[in-house]
């Protein structure tokens, strides 16, 4: 098993510039930001996606973001708003497998881009999909 780059920073034996951390998150700065101030929260325990993290650890995660959103708005760092987002799974852009949410300060201009091939689904579809989702969360 390769080693994990953030279990190595949780452990201390990885460099990072921490922002936060408590007894389940350690928040960093990423070091190849979408724009600057663009932070990483990371859960200490060792967690490859959503579906092994359980309420509690999502909480956490959540409430350290929302924490570290607004302190970048309070920075001083240009942040006219926040990006928040999560890759699950390699399909999903995930390239570190060990669960984390980006909190991307962001700005008009700053470069970032979220692209997709945006299409309007039939309400049919929509339910149809909508009853799929609810059969497997049952």
């Amino acid at each position: 098993m390769r080693v994990c780059v953030f279990c190595e920073i949780i452990a201390g034996r990885a460099e990072a510039s921490v922002v936060h951390e408590d007894e389940s998150v350690v928040a960093v700065l990423d070091h190849k930001p979408a724009t600057v101030g663009h932070v990483l929260v990371i859960p200490r325990v060792h967690v490859v996606g959503l579906a092994e993290a359980d309420d509690a650890l999502g909480t956490a995660i959540w409430r350290a973001a929302r924490r570290v959103s607004g302190a970048l708005r309070a920075s001083g760092l240009r942040c006219d708003g926040v990006r928040l987002s999560l890759a699950d799974g390699e399909a999903a852009g995930q390239d570190v497998f060990h669960l984390h949410l980006h909190v991307v300060p962001r700005f008009p201009g700053d470069g970032v881009v979220v692209t997709a091939d945006w299409k309007k689904r039939s309400r049919e579809l929509l339910d149809q999909d909508a009853a799929l989702i609810r059969e497997a969360l049952a």
